[in-house]
């Protein structure tokens, strides 16, 4: 990637970062979510397609919730001169604040705007975090995760997040791009629930996410394969397996 992907353009493009980050931009306006771009604990399988170093302007950047493939604060704290405004849930927004990356807090439903994109907070299940010793020094709440929706002038866009499964996710309105994870663990949504969940809305383009990053071949949230998803996927050519830094182009 190059200072060109966030250029004005008169579409909207959609970058897979690797891992379970994406950028968005809007005909001009940048916004990426979860971005891991450095810093990251565990050996990874790609070379990241930018560097904080390497972004020019960010008009948002939007956390889904607290895990650090997620929230990469070395990420967040080395775009401060770029980016404009830092979102997430009221929790994940305090944390930024306690390192100095101005984070906004918002409830769960809660819309607002980055210029003419209309950002929506959807929920998500993934507390995994109460059944481990390690991190008993809080209840971890539901509504400290989050999806995101995004209607753009060219469709809507839609990022479950990390999370199981839930009914309410399976009676939205159809997206149009789905930024898809599919990894088989008990505190993501399942192969068999990603499955579930792409048959619901069978005209949304499914952009794989959460997959091939990380040198992990043990843990199942990192091992999502996208041969798994053709036999059962409802029109199949709608699933996208892109390389880190290769956009989609959303238009009208």
């Amino acid at each position: 990637m190059n200072k060109d992907a966030f250029a004005q353009k008169d579409y909207t493009e959609i970058t897979w970062l690797g891992c379970a980050s994406i950028m968005i931009n809007s005909r001009g306006t940048n916004i990426m979510i979860d971005p891991l771009l450095e810093g990251f604990d565990m050996d990874l399988l790609i070379d990241m397609p930018i560097l904080p170093h390497e972004i020019p302007d960010l008009d948002a950047l939007l956390i889904t919730h607290i895990d650090n493939d997620h929230f990469s604060i070395p990420t967040c704290q080395d775009v401060l001169s770029v980016c404009h405004s830092y979102h997430a849930p009221h929790y994940v927004a305090s944390q930024m604040n306690k390192e100095g990356i101005p984070g906004i807090g918002h409830d769960i439903h809660e819309q607002f705007l980055i210029h003419d994109v209309k950002v929506t907070l959807t929920p998500a299940k993934h507390n995994w975090q109460n059944g481990s010793k390690k991190y008993n020094y809080r209840f971890w709440k539901e509504e400290d995760y989050c999806g995101y929706w995004f209607d753009t002038a060219d469709g809507t866009i839609w990022l479950p997040g990390d999370s199981q499964l839930l009914e309410e996710h399976l009676q939205m309105n159809e997206p149009d791009v789905i930024l898809f994870d599919f990894a088989d663990n008990e505190w993501h949504i399942t192969l068999d629930g990603a499955i579930k969940l792409a048959n619901q809305y069978p005209h949304a383009d499914l952009i794989c996410i959460h997959w091939g990053s990380v040198d992990a071949p043990s843990m199942t949230p990192f091992n999502g394969n996208p041969e798994d998803l053709f036999e059962r996927v409802v029109h199949p050519e709608r699933i996208r397996i892109l390389a880190p830094g290769e956009p989609f182009v959303l238009k009208k």
